[in-house]
């Protein structure tokens, strides 16, 4: 195996910071990338899983195939090791309100919202508007319900969410040193004075950021690159600048180390730690508890007839009542967490969680409603196989063994959703995505 070009100033940069142990981590480069993925608490688990990742409660090693069942229908998120280390040092209690600031593509979001199981709010943001696409798409495959998706910059976000979100998790852009092995373009935009640059940024964004902290509650500070400047250094300035923040001791598990001259950061070098590069520090707000902030609430926007056909979707195919905001938006109907302030000046990528569209005088569901719902959870479900699943995910539609009633039924493979789908008589007419197809 030929040896990675690492550039010369990162070498000597890390020569002189890691001593004696600089030569296992550059050889270290010239190993594989580890693969890891996490399974979906929300979801039905089917079959049995190996190699999982020590103290983490979904972490598994291996890799995971895009086009199976078990993906689409999101029961497996793929994750590197050392990245799903941020949301479980942040493991937001349930009930409570999370902001994930530079989301995409959606590891930590979705993590995030295995913590919530379904309670509380997550506001997943990403700035970019290309990248929230592909956020939008992990986090309706994951099945949450409790999660709006922003496309906003944080000093926007912080004029609607003051002292709002109980934690904040802000895994800041970087220098990306951490993901060389792994991407070993990442090397190409480095230079000796990026890490200071993205420095700059990131206590830019930070700034911006704390006035959405509640008092008492938690931020998660990390990055997936080894310089001090951008982690230690803006730890640093963070604590200077807000004398309210105080750091949290983070369990050194799996061969972490400690922050430098950080003991209660964790730092993850891939000589030490079976994954790629990653720094995360963990600090509290010690205002208070009590807020004094007020919020204008959003209202429902339904006419009396859009309220009627949702009513009796909801009476004739849900075994349960869904809770939150009903808001439409064009034809499509939304279902929006409760406590949400009014988002109306805010860019908006997911509105919560999509229902489906009002057509003429009826109502079709949406394919993220029959992700989000359990089996057991719809009066109407028709179970496929593996076989079944690949006809549908080509875009053909699916030949029954059976006569059905004409109606909505949700599609269910390995006892999760995948989707609604119309039937008629033997024929399972096609409803899923175009552009996820394959």
């Amino acid at each position: 195996m030929k040896s990675m070009q690492l550039p010369n100033d990162f070498i000597e940069k890390y020569q002189q910071l890691l001593g004696s142990e600089a030569k296992a981590f550059f050889e270290s480069f010239d190993q594989p990338a580890i693969s890891a993925y996490r399974i979906n608490p929300l979801k039905h688990q089917s079959v049995c899983l190996d190699s999982p990742i020590p103290d983490t409660p979904w972490g598994y090693y291996g890799r995971v195939s895009g086009k199976s069942a078990d993906h689409v229908s999101g029961v497996v998120y793929s994750q590197e090791p050392a990245a799903q280390m941020v949301a479980q040092v942040a493991s937001p209690a349930k009930g409570t309100r999370v902001l994930d600031l530079a989301a995409a593509p959606g590891g930590k979001s979705t993590q995030l919202l295995a913590y919530l199981e379904n309670t509380g709010l997550l506001v997943s943001n990403e700035i970019s508007t290309k990248r929230s696409k592909a956020l939008v798409e992990n986090i309706e495959r994951f099945g949450a319900r409790n999660v709006v998706v922003t496309n906003e910059s944080a000093d926007r976000l912080a004029a609607v969410f003051p002292e709002y979100f109980d934690t904040i998790v802000f895994d800041g852009p970087c220098s990306g040193e951490g993901m060389f092995r792994k991407d070993p373009n990442a090397m190409s935009y480095w230079h000796k004075d990026y890490p200071a640059a993205c420095a700059n940024l990131q206590r830019s964004i930070l700034s911006e950021a704390i006035p959405m902290l509640k008092p008492g509650g938690q931020l998660i500070y990390s990055t997936c690159t080894w310089s001090p400047e951008e982690n230690e250094e803006v730890v640093r300035w963070l604590l200077e600048s807000y004398d309210f923040l105080e750091l949290e001791h983070i369990p050194k598990i799996n061969g972490m180390s400690e922050g430098i001259g950080m003991p209660q950061a964790a730092r993850m070098y891939p000589h030490r730690f079976k994954g790629e590069g990653q720094f995360v520090a963990k600090l509290k707000d010690t205002r208070s508890t009590i807020s004094s902030s007020n919020y204008k609430s959003p209202r429902s926007n339904l006419t009396q007839e859009q309220l009627r056909l949702w009513q009796d979707f909801e009476k004739n195919h849900l075994n349960i009542t869904l809770s939150g905001l009903l808001q439409v938006f064009g034809d499509r109907l939304y279902l929006l967490p409760d406590g949400l302030p009014c988002l109306r000046s805010l860019k908006i990528a997911r509105n919560g969680l999509e229902l489906g569209t009002f057509k003429k005088k009826r109502f079709e569901p949406s394919y993220a409603l029959g992700l989000a719902l359990r089996p057991e959870e719809v009066s109407l479900s028709v179970e496929i196989n593996e076989e079944d699943f690949v006809t549908y995910a080509s875009g053909n539609t699916i030949t029954l063994p059976e006569s059905y009633a004409t109606d909505w039924y949700q599609l269910a493979i390995n006892g999760n959703g995948l989707g609604f789908a119309k039937i008629v008589g033997r024929t399972l007419k096609n409803s899923f995505p175009k552009g996820l197809r394959f």
